[in-house]
């Protein structure tokens, strides 16, 4: 999928990758030696979270935040809290980091 030391601490990155037989985008956040990933769709109105792709914004306070409405997420879970989908959240996708590279599952 993606070699971890691509992927900078506290930094995000998008991927492709096929998700119950469809093309998908995912957002994906590390954080130290772990790595989170969601769809990158916001709950919201079903648009990407990235204001050009790959670029993802983030907050002085640390959340991820839709380009499209300023919706903001936490990192731990992908909960929205803050914005038009307040109490919503990112749908997670299980990864792993295995010799020294993101894997789906």
């Amino acid at each position: 999928m993606i070699e971890l030391q691509r992927l900078a601490d506290g930094a995000f990155a998008e991927v492709e990758a096929t998700i119950d037989g469809d093309a998908e985008s995912l957002l994906l956040y590390r954080d130290g030696d772990a790595v989170r990933a969601w769809l990158n769709i916001c709950p919201h109105a079903g648009r990407r979270l990235d204001w050009a792709p790959g670029q993802f914004l983030k907050s002085k306070d640390g959340l991820l935040v839709c380009a499209a409405h300023g919706a903001s997420f936490e990192l731990s879970g992908g909960e929205c809290v803050a914005g038009p989908c307040r109490g919503e959240s990112l749908r997670a996708i299980a990864v792993s980091v295995r010799d020294g590279a993101v894997w789906l599952g």
